[in-house]
C-alpha cells in the first residue's frame, strides 16, 4: 500500500501555528509540552511535536485532545486559532 501523501489544509496549519504560539506564551521548549503530554498518557517525543507544529506531521484528534489538556485550553481553541483564546 502506497503511503497518502501529507496534505495539511488551512485548519491544521492554523492549529499548527496555535499550538506554538500558546507553548510559548506558556514559557515551554517543545520536550517541556512533550513531556506534559506524555505524562498525560499520550505519549509524544519533542520531534513529534516539533513536526506538528511545522506541519510536516498530521496533528490526529488523539494528539489535539493530550495537547489542548497540557496547555490548559479546550481543544477547540487549537482548532480556530488565536481568535478564539
Amino acid at each position: 500500500m502506497a503511503a497518502r501523501p501529507l496534505q495539511i489544509g488551512s485548519v491544521g496549519i492554523r492549529t499548527a501555528r496555535t499550538i506554538e504560539i500558546l507553548r510559548t506564551e506558556r514559557g515551554l521548549s517543545q520536550r517541556q509540552l512533550a513531556t506534559r503530554v506524555t505524562a498525560l498518557g499520550h505519549p509524544m517525543s519533542n520531534t513529534a511535536l516539533s513536526r506538528i507544529e511545522r506541519a510536516q506531521r498530521r496533528c490526529d484528534i488523539d494528539d489535539l485532545a493530550a495537547l489542548a489538556q497540557a496547555l490548559h485550553v479546550p481543544p477547540f481553541a487549537l482548532l480556530e486559532g488565536d481568535t478564539a483564546l
